[in-house]
């Protein structure tokens, strides 16, 4: 039996009404897009559980969220009920021991009410599974459950002012000092972070290139944990974005994941499903704005007809003309918060370069 946070899925669906229809919206889509193609029964099942809480809890406050630049606390607890906080975090630590691909069916889903908000759960998501994948028992135990229950938030604190794709190139230091480590350093465009409770960072307990990097998790509130300004940026408004500052911060040995030197291995299994998290929330937004595009064209009208009788639709914001410029828009969000998905967990051209590699290995 499939499970959503150690509950049953069909269970799930009860108390939601016991329907598993789509929300009119996408079951009208099925014309021109069918998105539960090529899913099994149970995964078209949560799917359509994604699709409903994306339509009814995300969808109505993503405008809101953006302009007010707003972390919905709230409603990530309220889909962390759902099992969407630790969606391929094992059972026995909170999570739902869903799939790559389950969890990729579920974040496209989510992403059409809120790109932004969707794309930080996916991060927060990724932390939890790296902490679960290569964290020891007690390790597993003690932080995975707040996460999956999302009562705390994860941040990823990898990139360093000085090092973007080139990661192994970090100088974020971490000293043992007897049962401590003394970490001194910064990490720059941290998703979450001034409001995360977990900072999974990578830094160097050795000697230089990936082999000197450890991953250590430093708690909210640890003395020398500090945060930057909050960046003011092009999209992602919904999930704050800060520097992360180490001054002498002293952090338990036991805090950290795997053994010392493994840390550069861990954050690049955790890009892994990342990055694919990341395309997965891109998907959703081009859904979503198909969807708005449609409707806009069958009823903006130019020269006695319908738009969509007059062109072909290849870029949504485009075919909304002048209106797909105004904010009252949904469609120039979705376009404003898929734009650093070029950039972040490795930009278009480095992931370019890591796919043709994979094709010459072959």
């Amino acid at each position: 039996m499939l499970v959503f946070g150690c509950r049953p899925l069909r269970a799930l669906l009860g108390a939601l009404g016991g329907s598993l229809r789509a929300p009119a919206s996408h079951r009208s889509l099925t014309s021109c897009i069918d998105p539960s193609m090529g899913l099994n029964e149970e995964q078209k099942e949560f799917q359509k559980v994604a699709f409903d809480f994306a339509a009814r809890e995300m969808a109505p406050n993503m405008a809101e969220w953006d302009q007010k630049e707003l972390f919905p606390v709230d409603m990530m607890q309220k889909a962390a009920q759902l099992g969407f906080g630790g969606v391929y975090v094992r059972t026995d630590v909170g999570g739902s021991g869903l799939s790559r691909l389950d969890t990729s069916v579920i974040f496209e889903a989510l992403a059409t009410g809120c790109t932004s908000t969707t794309a930080y759960m996916s991060i927060h998501n990724m932390c939890a599974w790296m902490i679960d994948s290569f964290g020891n028992e007690d390790q597993r135990h003690k932080f995975c459950p707040p996460l999956c229950a999302m009562e705390k938030f994860a941040s990823y604190c990898l990139t360093e002012p000085g090092s973007g794709s080139d990661a192994a190139s970090l100088l974020t230091s971490a000293k043992r000092q007897g049962d401590h480590y003394i970490l001194n350093g910064s990490k720059a465009f941290i998703s979450g972070a001034g409001e995360s409770d977990i900072y999974v960072v990578m830094c160097r307990t050795g000697g230089p290139g990936p082999k000197g990097i450890s991953c250590i998790l430093v708690e909210k509130g640890t003395p020398g944990l500090s945060f930057g300004k909050k960046e003011k940026k092009v999209g992602w408004n919904s999930q704050p974005t800060r520097a992360v500052i180490f001054e002498d911060c002293a952090v338990p040995v036991a805090n950290r994941i795997g053994n010392e030197g493994q840390g550069f291995l861990i954050a690049m299994k955790g890009l892994n499903g990342g990055r694919i998290n990341v395309a997965s929330c891109s998907l959703g937004a081009a859904h979503a704005s198909v969807i708005l595009t449609r409707d806009h064209l069958n009823v903006r009208k130019q020269f006695g007809a319908p738009l969509a009788s007059n062109q072909i639709c290849n870029q949504a914001l485009q075919m909304h003309g002048g209106y797909g410029y105004l904010k009252d828009y949904a469609v120039q969000q979705f376009v404003r918060d898929c734009r650093v998905h070029q950039i972040l967990e490795g930009s278009n051209e480095v992931m370019r370069m890591l796919i043709s590699r994979s094709l010459l290995q072959e």
